[in-house]
């Protein structure tokens, strides 16, 4: 049974610098210069040895390279002078990566906690140790860009991987302490850790490890495992020339004794040549007349050479390996791109990829191939071959046509469950059933017959299993924000399903809980049933958020599936601290599970107190603190945190998390300068949207690019003001797009000023990505409001994302007046105060290409804004290196210096009608809740994401 696997690429936001907890379980469910023109094109030049940076033709020339220049300013962001801003600006406003202040850097260059994972048998915690920010020369190594995905050549791997240096392994005592550190040890020099997984039985883990080499590039990687016993690890494979390839699968624990690998096939030459001179023009033709709609997806295949060079990249050669370091080859070479053991280790699902390819999709929608083999890698049989997916319609909730979401039975051996479409996969067809869940031993008998085990008339959303007698299947549908879940009994025909809880995904709270999972002793997770002595009941652990006005309280019920009554035996405090149930404890063994004898795992923190793990034991109900990691940053140890609510125009109730200095008084200090950071969100009902999320009492998270680190410069935060952009009924929320924006932020600035904490000429407002498009629109329409915007990796014009964007799945010929009225590009006259565009130059989201920020940085400049453009080389959607990360900083900092703390304007008056800003639009589109973040899930990962329950941790 593996570990949750992270490939820890590039995040979109560096995480702040807690303990991750990671789970033995399955995938369930960051000298004064002279005057400048304010049109400024900035492009860091790094300070990086070339020889470790890869040679690319820059987009602007001409640029000279300076040292990185390290600037301190002043402490006290509300008390600097216009001259004073002069003054910090130098010659390294021209070139050359910057610093920020002392009190900004010293917090991102804090040391990482470590990542936690508990083993299988909950006697063991490893401590994955974590580097710092990695420096611009991990990003700069060359990479293919193939198919959707990115490829370091070198490595054979998916790019920009992050790592861990190091695993401490800790015993978990029956008081609940930690024993001594005991260090995996005997690995080379400078090892990077990737794809640390447990055996089923905990006695030893198996990793990738690689290094770096004398000219700055990852050697291949290897497999390695390591004895949990005596700490020391040893290369798996006893051949030195046999090397991994984690371009997608990379190794499965088969059994407590064997691996199956993907290794790069030993046949394999050099990667293929491209021609110089191209044998023909290259032709996309649809003389067919097909519908093939699909978003702006990136890195996609471009012509036959490329396919080539995916198929040498992605393919592999399955190894099955013993402990003991014998190895045979099983299998052709193929494209794999998934292993899934049987429960009972006698079969594997694999699934693999084949051409034809396309052009116009990534990967994910290529043919795909799923066959059973048994587990000493012989062929069995053929389960699906499914073609290649391009016409998957962009409405919510279509999928591929034929088998998907092909899993093993978790409480069964050997028994396959899977889901099949009657509609097509398009979701604007009305049909009932609408999906079929389906089930089969792995080797049937000869002519039988899939078993139906239910059907559905919203989406499949997952099963979580329990037994013969008990399981619970999910669906939803995104037009209505419904959510079901249903009750069945996959073994007896007479009973039949009934509904166990029906209601709306954006009703946070009527969320009653999740069903806590049990490890079973083949490594799967299942339901877990609780008895109580003297009591013949049947009872489920539902652990909840507990969404209040008051905000979250999270849960853990004792739910009967018969009566449906509820007892509350656990809930977190609700005056200090946010506490949380993380796991159960006491699924060691197939016993059965009594409420007296009830141990979980759970975490608990405050407003200033980071994240700890404690051992809660029933019926003492008694905590024993496990972890007592540092503050991470104590500097900000006293920072003052509040949840504020506050009201609409229209009525629509609002939060927000309001952030001040440490030792700030609003009545000794008057107002500061804030910094608005926010990102809209989609809702189908007014009361859903005004339903209070998260905790007054959460620990105050800072990643390294976060908003908070201005708390360190006596900035006011104004963290995440819910913007709910609603449609109800038939209306469609983004035909009020800006009118419901404008309205939202006016009130948040309003909240602010009349708490005194906020001087109304120094509220600055940004967001990344769907919150940069945000700022931009609020710059537009709403000029009265904010002194200046920072907008970072964002989309600014919608006709440029045709085929929809975010929630929206119209095309923008069927709602024209709503692309071009919520398009920031197309309001550039109406900017006048200041804005900084920020975006990664290797940009592969869909729908934020880096030419969004460079066409909307030319709008500007061509009527007179003053902008900024900071294009950041090597960089994605989200920021990773170091300099990249700090310049990112110094230029946020600087910007807010400028216009806003020393911003002396008056508001600018608002134009009429500024804050309705669209007409009346004939056409509707469909909003999705929450916030979602401007980023599509992979293809390939659709039919496989399901919801991550919190008992799955």
């Amino acid at each position: 049974m593996r570990l949750h696997k992270v490939y820890q690429c590039a995040s979109l936001f560096h995480l702040p610098k807690q303990p991750f907890l990671l789970s033995s379980s399955p995938h369930f469910l960051s000298l004064k210069p002279p005057l400048r023109h304010p049109f400024q094109f900035i492009k860091p030049c790094s300070t990086t040895s070339p020889a470790a940076v890869r040679t690319k033709p820059m987009r602007f020339r001409n640029i000279a390279a300076v040292g990185a220049a390290e600037n301190d300013g002043g402490s006290n962001g509300a008390t600097h002078s216009s001259a004073g801003t002069a003054d910090r600006e130098d010659s390294s406003l021209e070139n050359g990566y910057c610093l920020p202040p002392p009190e900004i850097r010293d917090i991102v260059d804090a040391p990482p906690l470590p990542t936690l994972s508990f083993s299988p048998h909950r006697d063991k915690i490893l401590f994955l140790k974590r580097r710092s920010l990695p420096p611009l020369a991990d990003l700069a190594r060359p990479e293919e860009k193939l198919a959707g995905v990115r490829i370091d050549g070198k490595c054979n791997s998916r790019s920009r991987m992050s790592y861990y240096t190091g695993i401490g392994v800790h015993q978990l005592m029956n008081d609940g302490t930690l024993g001594p550190e005991k260090e995996i040890h005997n690995l080379p020099t400078g090892a990077k850790i990737n794809f640390i997984t447990w055996s089923s039985d905990g006695t030893h883990l198996a990793f990738s490890v690689r290094t770096d080499e004398e000219d700055g590039s990852s050697s291949m990687l290897r497999v390695w495992v390591a004895d949990i016993e005596t700490g020391k690890a040893r290369p798996l494979f006893q051949a030195t020339d046999i090397f991994l390839n984690a371009v997608f699968e990379n190794f499965v624990w088969v059994n407590n004794s064997t691996l199956l690998v993907c290794t790069i096939p030993l046949s394999r030459g050099d990667p293929p040549k491209k021609t110089l001179v191209p044998s023909g023009p290259k032709i996309q033709s649809n003389e067919q007349k097909e519908i093939i709609q699909s978003r702006t997806y990136q890195d996609l295949l471009k012509d036959e050479y490329d396919e080539d060079l995916f198929d040498y990249y992605a393919t592999s050669q399955l190894v099955l390996v013993s402990l003991d370091g014998s190895a045979k080859l099983v299998g052709l070479p193929a494209i794999y791109t998934s292993l899934d053991p049987s429960p009972d280790e006698k079969y594997i699902i694999v699934r693999s990829m084949h051409r034809p390819y396309s052009f116009n999709i990534p990967c994910g929608r290529f043919p795909q191939k799923v066959d059973i083999w048994t587990a000493d890698g012989n062929f069995l049989r053929e389960i699906c071959d499914l073609p290649l997916a391009e016409d998957i319609p962009i409405t919510h909730n279509s999928v591929r046509r034929g088998k998907r979401s092909i899993n093993w039975r978790a409480d069964k051996p050997s028994t396959l469950v899977w889901v099949e479409t009657q509609d097509g996969g398009d979701a604007k067809i009305e049909v009932s059933p609408r999906d079929i869940v389906y089930a089969e031993p792995a080797e049937p008998l000869e002519n039988e017959q899939p078993v139906v085990l239910h059907k559905l008339d919203f989406r499949y959303g997952g099963i979580s299993w329990c037994d013969d007698s008990l399981a619970l299947v999910y669906e939803s549908w995104y037009k209505t924000r419904r959510i079901r879940t249903w009750i069945i009994s996959p073994q007896s025909e007479s009973a039949s399903p009934r509904i166990l809880f029906d209601r709306s995904s954006e009703d946070v709270y009527s969320d009653p809980g999740s069903p806590m999972l049990r490890r079973t002793p083949t490594g799967t997770y299942v339901i877990a049933k609780i008895r109580k002595e003297g009591d013949e009941g049947t009872y489920l652990l539902l652990n909840g958020s507990g969404a209040t006005p008051q905000g979250n309280v999270p849960f853990l019920d004792l739910f009967d599936i018969n009566t449906g009554n509820k007892e509350r035996i656990w809930e977190s405090d609700k005056e200090k601290y946010y506490e949380t149930v993380v796991a159960l404890m006491s699924d060691q063994d197939e016993r059965e599970m009594y409420l007296h004898q009830l141990k979980v795992l759970t975490s608990k923190e405050s407003k200033t107190e980071n994240t700890q793990y404690y051992l809660f034991s029933w019926p003492e109900k008694k905590a024993c603190q496990v972890t007592n990691f540092p503050h991470p940053y104590p500097q900000l140890s006293s920072l003052k945190k509040e949840m504020i609510r506050y009201e609409r125009s229209d009525g629509v109730q609002l939060t927000a998390t309001l952030y001040l200095p440490p030792g700030y008084d609003p009545a000794r200090d008057g107002p500061l300068p804030c910094l608005m950071w926010s990102y809209p969100g989609e809702f189908k009902s007014k009361d859903a949207a005004g339903q209070v999320r998260g905790s007054p009492n959460e620990f105050a998270g800072i990643g390294s690019t976060s908003p908070l680190l201005w708390l360190a410069r006596r900035f006011a935060i104004l963290s995440g003001p819910t913007i709910p952009i609603i449609g109800e009924g038939n209306e469609e929320a983004n035909d009020r797009y800006v009118e419901q924006l404008v309205a939202s932020a006016e009130a948040a600035v309003k909240e602010v000023i009349r708490r005194g904490v906020a001087h109304p000429n120094k509220i600055a407002v940004g967001g990344h990505s769907y919150g940069a498009f945000m700022t931009a629109n609020l710059l537009a329409h709403a000029p009265n409001l904010f002194s200046c915007g920072i907008a970072r990796s964002g989309a600014y014009n919608r006709t440029l994302t045709p085929f929809g964007f975010q929630s929206e799945d119209r095309t923008l010929w069927e709602a024209v007046n709503t692309y071009v009225e919520m398009s920031p590009f197309i309001s550039a006259n109406k900017i006048k105060k200041p804005i900084l565009l920020i975006h990664g130059e290797e940009d592969n989201n869909p729908g934020t290409l880096t030419m969004q920020s460079d066409r909307f940085y030319n709008a500007l400049k061509g009527h007179g804004a003053l902008c900024r453009l900071v294009i950041l080389p090597f960089e994605s959607h989200g920021y990773a290196a170091r300099e990249s990360v700090m310049h990112v900083l110094w230029e946020t900092d600087r910007w807010l210096q400028k216009h806003c703390v020393d911003n002396s304007s008056d508001p600018i008056a608002p134009e009429e009608n500024a804050t309705t800003g669209i007409t009346d639009a004939e056409n509707k589109a469909v909003g999705v809740a929450g916030g979602v973040e401007e980023h599509q899930i992979p293809d390939d990962e659709i039919d496989n994401v399901q919801i991550t329950r919190r008992s799955s941790l």
